[in-house]
């Protein structure tokens, strides 16, 4: 079998949503909707372990940690595992106050009452009922008509109704899914839904939860849209009704078509954590939450730890996030590319000279450390990175801020590393050759032992000190108009080296009183060579002397 070369004789294009005048193109998203986790219940359906108890309520604490108020917790007919856990979060009273947990049920009176009984006794919950609409389980499924698939809803909500009556120490609220909404008429859904209402009678006060699943998703996002806003406009009673978005992710479109689902016009987003789910995955809560975040929208979710989440999310599902997963993955705010890490550079030093909180850094949408991410991953180095690359990285690293033209001089030494490494370098590789390449420590012709500065009668500078050359002590001395000239007029008079200084550059390595200093020295030989020196002190005095010794080693 071979993908075909005319698709057309095998699938067909969705059809278009007649909504002439739709609004939902120039809606903007300006608040948080009504959040609801469902890990704990489509989540872990998804995967090939279940979660046991221990991981449930470990996802469960995490979910209440990061400000999730709505919390589907299980499917408790399917099985002894999950009502004993539903079970356990009322009877040791481990539900929050201001969190409201959710069960699944098919619309089956065995089901339902078992569904209810999982949560009797708790403050409140939402009991959610299901049935699928769609022409496609109708015909193929379930074998039935329209009105018998409409039956099967309102059997339901009256079992439902019922059940409520029964436990009248919990507060009750109701939801109910049209399922395969995306793929169905839109007329026999709203019709299902009113159905439904009829029987539960919401009020806006004590409104219905109405989920509109995109089960599989099968249009671009703003054909999903469209029938969201349709539903919407046409539903007797909208003001009783909470419009809840249950996206899945087939087209690689989850997000986007729940972010345009709450243009529409709905209330509500239903997805996972890093969008685990069936298939491709459910909507990932994370990222719709932090786009809210990035357009200036609180979105009422914390995830200032990012990979306190991640690590949780890793355990309990046994899947990896991915390393380019929006906002969570690993690479997600790394640049190896020499273009981007100077502009993302560039937009560092700019923004630290800003007088307002504004962020405004090539490359990155959101300020890493809101996530309680740390800059040094960044930007990271490969074959592929430029001079501002490893700049930054030797800055985070180290604390050293290359002039330019030294970044040019140095970039040399690293792509030779990683040309020959074949990798990506470590901020430990940049630093040994760092190093290396500026005698640093190993090779060291000339080592400062001590040394003084005076003035002298014509006003000149007089360098006096004690240099290591060769592993033996030597008394030297020499005069210039500062100390550069003079510690160069001494290394040119007492050893034939003559270092000819075009450029010169110091700063702190930190911000506190006894934070070091390093200086730069850039140098010409007699023979045009340009050579760099490095000097690193508590003293900035001496760190200009260990520059120019520096430069003398290179030479």
């Amino acid at each position: 079998m071979t993908m075909l070369k005319d698709p057309s004789v095998k699938y067909r294009p969705f059809p278009q949503i007649d909504l002439p005048n739709r609004q939902w193109p120039s809606q903007v998203i300006t608040k948080a909707p009504r959040w609801l986790s469902t890990d704990l219940r489509d989540g872990n359906q998804a995967l090939i372990d279940p979660m046991g108890a221990e991981k449930k309520s470990r996802f469960f604490d995490l979910l209440v940690k990061v400000g999730l108020k709505e919390i589907e917790v299980g499917f408790p007919s399917a099985g002894a595992t999950e009502f004993d856990f539903i079970r356990g979060l009322v009877d040791q009273d481990r539900i929050p106050e201001d969190v409201l947990v959710q069960v699944l049920t098919q619309s089956r009176q065995d089901l339902i009452e078992r569904t209810f009984e999982s949560l009797a006794g708790a403050r409140a919950g939402i009991v959610h009922l299901y049935n699928a609409v769609s022409p496609l389980w109708r015909n193929v499924v379930f074998g039935m008509e329209r009105h018998e698939i409409r039956a099967i809803a309102e059997t339901g909500a009256k079992i439902m109704r019922d059940q409520a009556a029964k436990y009248p120490q919990t507060q009750w609220h109701f939801e109910y899914s049209p399922e395969t909404f995306s793929t169905a008429e839109l007329d026999f859904s709203i019709e299902c839904c009113e159905a439904v209402m009829e029987i539960l009678k919401p009020t806006p006060e004590n409104p219905i939860i109405l989920n509109l699943p995109a089960t599989v998703e099968a249009a671009t996002p703003n054909i999903y849209a469209d029938q969201i806003e349709y539903f919407c406009r046409n539903l007797p009673n909208r003001d009783s009704a909470v419009i809840s978005l249950h996206t899945h992710n087939d087209r690689g479109t989850g997000v986007a078509a729940a972010e345009l689902g709450l243009m529409a016009g709905a209330d509500r987003v239903e997805g996972c954590l890093f969008g685990n789910g069936e298939r491709t995955g459910n909507c990932c809560l994370v990222t719709v939450a932090m786009n809210m975040y990035t357009q200036g929208v609180n979105p009422e979710l914390d995830f200032s730890d990012i990979d306190e989440v991640i690590q949780t999310v890793e355990y309990c599902n046994q899947l990896k996030v991915a390393e380019r997963h929006p906002y969570g993955g690993e690479l997600v705010f790394t640049a190896f590319s020499g273009s981007h890490q100077d502009a993302i550079k560039k937009g560092f030093a700019a923004q630290e000279k800003r007088n307002d909180q504004i962020w405004s850094v090539p490359y990155l949408p959101i300020d890493p450390a809101d996530l309680g991410r740390s800059y040094e991953a960044v930007i990271r180095v490969n074959s592929q990175s430029g001079k501002g690359g490893f700049a930054w990285v030797i800055e985070q690293d180290q604390g050293l801020k290359l002039p330019k033209r030294m970044q040019a001089h140095f970039s040399k030494h690293v792509q030779e590393l990683a040309d020959e490494l074949g990798r990506e370098l470590q901020a430990g590789d940049i630093w040994d050759v760092f190093q290396k390449a500026y005698r640093l420590n190993g090779e060291q012709r000339f080592q400062l032992i001590d040394w003084d500065e005076a003035k002298g009668p014509d006003n000149t500078r007089v360098f006096a000190g004690k240099i290591g050359v060769e592993g033996k002590e030597q008394s030297v001395s020499g005069k210039g108009n500062g100390l550069i000239s003079s510690v160069t007029a001494t290394l040119a008079e007492t050893f034939g080296v003559s270092l000819d200084v075009k450029d010169y550059a110091e700063h702190s390595m930190g911000k506190s009183s006894d934070a070091r200093a390093a200086a730069y020295v850039e140098c010409v030989l007699p023979d045009g060579r340009t050579v760099w020196g490095v000097g690193i002190d508590e003293d900035v005095a001496t760190a200009s002397v260990r520059a120019v010794l520096s430069a003398a080693n290179a030479a």
